[in-house]
């Protein structure tokens, strides 16, 4: 198995770590850098990120202030890469309730794991390149391994089942290995990739606030469960706020422009923006 090779030298005992595993989710990475960043956050940011990546992409995150790692795509078989890849993915357990966009492999998901590889880092905070931070979350560093907020978004009770969007987890080679020893095992199928198989392998998972993981769907589902002033990291799930053709520009167009602001630097004032008609 091929090591993980750091750009540079870690900084810090701790990191925000993201993955990004193509040109359309560099420029979610960098929003979410310049968001952790403006929000006072005090660890590195490191960016998981595959050969698929373009330079002037990684260009553009080294200018957000992230250390970047080249990880490869995990040694699974190849009945486990024809089981989690988009077409057979999406057939077998289809999205139903938003539409994932074509730039989006499911298998590369997975890549994710390789954080337990930083072991550099006492404590990581992962955050999918979706997401940007409103405020400071450096105390998800307190948390216990594992970590996560519930996969609300359409209702209460998706509270049993944890979204891998924002976890809190510990850097370690053998939790690594345990992971690969049951990650690949024949006839495997991890419906959600790697948020089924992160909740299938830390089963007594501890729950983070929603407000750690608000995902932007229950914007317009869930709107009295919206609230600026608790919400610390906004999770642009499904459709992505910087998409040409976005389906539902109209109902969720002031976090489209939140997430703008992000990316063009700017620190927008969260407490004034307006709440879901």
């Amino acid at each position: 198995m091929q090591p993980l090779r750091p750009e540079t030298p870690a900084g810090m005992p701790r990191a925000y770590v993201t993955l990004v595993t193509g040109d359309a989710y560099a420029k979610g990475a960098v929003a979410l850098a310049n968001s952790i960043r403006l929000a006072g956050c005090q660890a590195d940011i490191a960016v998981l990120h595959t050969a698929d990546v373009s330079p002037g992409a990684l260009e553009m995150l080294r200018k957000a202030g992230a250390r970047l790692i080249c990880a490869e795509p995990l040694p699974v078989s190849e009945a486990f890469e024809l089981a989690h890849g988009r077409e057979e993915l999406h057939r077998a357990a289809p999205f139903l309730k938003g539409g994932k966009p074509s730039f989006h492999n499911p298998l590369d998901n997975f890549i994710k794991l390789r954080l337990w590889q930083l072991t550099e880092y006492e404590r990581c905070v992962f955050i999918d390149a979706d997401a940007v931070v409103l405020r400071n979350t450096d105390r998800l560093f307190g948390y216990p391994e594992f970590s996560a907020a519930p996969n609300v978004y359409e209702s209460l009770k998706d509270f049993h089942r944890l979204n891998s969007g924002v976890f809190v987890a510990r850097p370690s080679l053998d939790t690594f290995a345990a992971m690969m020893k049951r990650l690949d095992q024949p006839g495997a199928f991890w419906r959600r990739t790697d948020q089924t198989f992160l909740e299938t392998f830390f089963p007594d998972w501890h729950g983070l606030p929603v407000f750690d993981n608000m995902l932007q769907y229950v914007w317009f589902a869930l709107p009295d469960l919206w609230d600026w002033s608790a919400i610390r990291i906004l999770h642009y799930q499904y459709e992505k706020p910087w998409q040409d053709e976005h389906p539902k520009r109209d109902q969720l167009a002031p976090l489209i422009d939140l997430w703008w602001a992000f990316f063009n630097g700017q620190r927008p004032d969260i407490d004034g923006l307006p709440g879901p008609r």
